[in-house]
């Protein structure tokens, strides 16, 4: 199938992916990379990896750990490195010609995973191995990896009979296509609207930087001398903060709140029917009631009452904190007699103002000390005090677009830690959000240990024509949480590809990169990287006060509109019958449930929830949230020293987490760190919940 589909494109010798790669430090060939390459790469990649799959599973050796599992585990490389690249290339720097190569090879790419999780010879050699696991002599890690494949063929089918296994082959390739569309509709809508202010009047209360901003938008669209604001969210949060124009407010909120769903070719809300009766059955067909259970028997919180006993714990005060604060906001519109109730788009321009009554504090005044090259700069800082590293700029190697950045990141003794690019700005060819990924992932091989090349990307407030980027404090927190997924990804030191980096359970991933925020405000911390852009001067200790004073301002909002996802997420995976829903309806159903106040919008309505719905979140997003009690929990270990550069602590945070990736159990590994489990409490005092 694959060779049919693929035979018009010519595996030429000059396609970087199929030729020795000369760059400096084996990085992707961006200068040499082209759209026509990928295709051909994939068919070669797929060809290798399936004739390696094959020489194992028809050894006539008695299986070994070596000659089956690892050896599985090593397979692979060029098509693993070629979906690397492509991947992260459709994420962050897509055109309609990705677009189409992406819906001819998902489906090839879902037959040849079934491919593998099927294979019957494979699976009674891993089987084999699984039933032996105590005589064989591993490692842990070895054992993990044992357990990982074992876990995972079952899970993907490999105990099923014929028909049961061409029933999943047909959902998982009928899946990968409905979650492709899904992501692809919500950047139309999202690059769709754009809305055009011609009357200077209308921009009251913006700040000048935020008004540059929107006239160069407006400029890059082709209409000169206007000013423009996109559904980006560098773009239209600053006019929920400031905007004096409610209108103006609401439009823009109402269009963000609408994304892919307005009943044309773009809705999403059929994709979502499909994308889960789909779920479901592959669920039940694996032997679980729903997706929930199924998804959730892989990860650390295991059942569905585990994750809803947690979500609910931290719901139930941070509801009654938001209707506190929705009380105040309240008061404050009547003080300046606005007539009505307090609405969502009402609820940031407010808390700004009662943020600025309370404290003093104007989130426009800190942005003059965070340019983003400081912040940066901080993180690298940061990440040198805690664990050695130190970050240089390098030209050498090829990038994908101009406004990337390259790092070579070396241990202060000079040892190879790295490769780190930076995507930091929105475009129309970038999904929204942030996120971090491996273009090449660690892992050790005949005595070489490969480095890993890692990518952070965001979509962060860009730089004018006379001003640099100067972030919000949002963005700053965006930032370092990113570098956390960074540097698990960085200082990985496993032997083997499937268990390197940020390859862990779901709910432990988010932690080393939360826990890199509770960094981003303390004074010590601060005084490294907030620096006036124009003078250069340190930032004042008051604001520095100010900020820490402020910390729980407004956090009944922040966790609720979080929780409102987590629990919507939670609710759709948790059905186990495929009749149509109307997804609307279900979404007010759920938040009505739940008590969700009107003054506050989820954070993800369901039309546009790509983590749920596109991006490997599924019935996950709760994730957030159960890392936020072990990431809070291990800073106060830090803070328990008296010391958050304390060295001893940081040392154990990068052996027993930050290197170990997937080699044992997430639990175990922090037990080690922690010297007992987790406690929420850290949790709900940082966040003004106790």
């Amino acid at each position: 199938m694959t060779a049919i589909l693929l035979a018009s494109f010519n595996t030429a010798s000059d396609n970087p992916f199929l030729t020795q790669n000369k760059n400096r430090y084996s990085a992707p060939a961006f200068d040499k990379i082209k759209n026509s390459h990928y295709l051909p790469a994939f068919d070669e990649g797929i060809k290798r990896h399936q004739a390696e799959i094959d020489a194992i599973a028809n050894n006539a050796d008695t299986p070994t750990f070596e000659n089956t599992i690892a050896a599985l585990d090593y397979s692979g490389e060029l098509l693993r490195s070629v979906t690397a690249v492509f991947f992260n290339m459709l994420e962050s720097n897509t055109n309609d010609e990705m677009d189409s190569i992406a819906a001819t090879v998902t489906p090839i790419l879902s037959a040849h995973s079934d491919n593998l999780s099927m294979n019957d010879k494979l699976f009674v050699r891993i089987k084999y191995l699984q039933e032996r696991k105590d005589a064989l002599g591993l490692n842990t890690e070895q054992t993990r990896l044992l357990e990982y494949y074992y876990r995972d063929f079952v899970r993907n089918g490999a105990a099923l009979d014929e028909q049961g296994k061409e029933q999943l082959r047909q959902i998982n390739s009928e899946l990968g296509l409905a979650e492709l569309e899904f992501g692809k509709n919500v950047l139309a809508e999202t690059n769709a609207f754009c809305k055009i202010i011609d009357n200077e009047s209308e921009l009251a209360g913006l700040p000048e930087g935020i008004r540059q901003a929107a006239a160069e938008t407006a400029t890059e669209k082709g209409f000169d001398g206007k000013w423009a604001f996109t559904l980006h969210k560098a773009s239209f949060i600053p006019v929920l903060q400031y905007s004096d124009n409610r209108t103006l407010r609401r439009e823009l909120l109402m269009a963000y709140t609408q994304i892919a769903n307005h009943n044309n070719e773009y809705d999403n809300k059929p994709l979502i029917n499909k994308i889960m009766k789909l779920r479901i059955k592959k669920s039940q067909l694996l032997g679980f009631n729903n997706p929930a259970e199924f998804i959730l028997d892989d990860q650390m919180a295991k059942t569905t009452d585990a994750v809803y006993q947690l979500l609910n714990l931290v719901w139930q005060p941070a509801l009654a904190k938001a209707k506190q604060e929705a009380t105040e906001l309240q008061q404050l519109m009547n003080s300046e007699s606005v007539s009505g109730n307090l609405q969502a788009w009402d609820w940031w321009y407010y808390a700004e103002k009662l943020r600025k009554q309370k404290y003093d504090l104007e989130e426009e005044q800190l942005r003059p000390y965070f340019k983003l090259e400081n912040v940066r700069a901080g993180v690298f800082g940061l990440a040198e005090k805690l664990y050695g590293l130190k970050f240089e700029k390098i030209n050498d190697v090829p990038v994908y677009h101009p406004d990337v950045e390259v790092f070579k990141v070396n241990s202060i003794d000079g040892k190879f830690i790295g490769i780190l690019y930076t995507d930091y700005y929105p475009r129309a060819s970038k999904r929204a959000g942030a996120w971090m990924d491996n273009l090449v992932g660690q892992y050790k091989k005949d005595g070489i240990d490969h480095r890993p090349i890692i990518v952070n990307v965001g979509n962060l407030t860009k730089p004018t024509a006379d001003k640099p980027s100067l972030l919000t404090m949002d963005e700053v927190e965006t930032m370092f949480h990113e570098f956390g997924h960074a540097l698990h990804g960085l200082l990985s030191d496993c032997t083997y590809p499937s268990l390197s980096g940020t390859n862990v359970p779901r709910d432990f991933v988010e932690m080393p990169s939360q826990i890199m925020e509770n960094w981003c405000f303390e004074p010590q911390v601060m005084k490294t990287y907030a620096r006036h852009y124009i003078t250069g001067e340190e930032i004042p200790d008051e604001l520095i006060a100010k900020i820490n004073n402020a910390s729980k301002f407004n956090q009944g909002f922040v966790e609720t509109e979080l929780l409102a996802a987590s629990i919507l997420d939670m609710d759709y995976h948790s059905l186990s019958d495929t009749a149509d829903i109307d997804v609307n309806a279900f979404e007010k159903a759920s938040l009505e449930r739940m008590g969700m106040i009107p003054e506050i919008i989820v954070r993800y309505r369901s039309t546009f929830f790509n983590h749920i719905f596109k991006g490997g979140y599924a019935a996950g997003y709760y994730s957030y949230t159960w890392a936020a009690v072990l990431d809070a929990d291990a800073f106060e270990s830090f803070k328990e020293t008296g010391d958050v550069y304390n060295s001893e602590r940081a040392t154990s945070f990068r052996q027993n987490i930050l290197e170990r990736g997937n080699s044992e159990d997430p639990m175990t590994l922090y037990r080690r760190f922690r010297g007992g489990d987790p406690k929420p409490d850290a949790l709900l005092e940082r966040q003004g919940l106790k």
